[in-house]
């Protein structure tokens, strides 16, 4: 539980019953993910990065879905 504590801050931030911080770390991430998804598609318009970005890409979208799951979880308490 201390690595996923180390890898996903902004989820672990929330507490029970705290509907400020699960929405301000729920909007975080998705404004990474925002970021991440204008800058794949900018880079990925040049041929020879196009697999290195939509990897890259793929893996922090992942990170950010997982850091949302992490964050409700987290507020409705089931994570110990």
């Amino acid at each position: 539980m201390d690595i996923l504590k180390s890898l996903f801050p902004f989820s672990f931030k929330v507490k029970e019953k705290d509907t400020n911080a699960l929405v301000i770390s729920i909007i975080i991430y998705v404004v990474l993910m925002v970021l991440s998804g204008v800058a794949m598609t900018l880079l990925g318009l040049i041929p020879v990065v196009n697999l290195l970005v939509g990897i890259v890409g793929w893996v922090l979208e992942v990170y950010c879905l997982t850091g949302i799951v992490l964050a409700v979880l987290n507020f409705l308490n089931v994570l110990k």
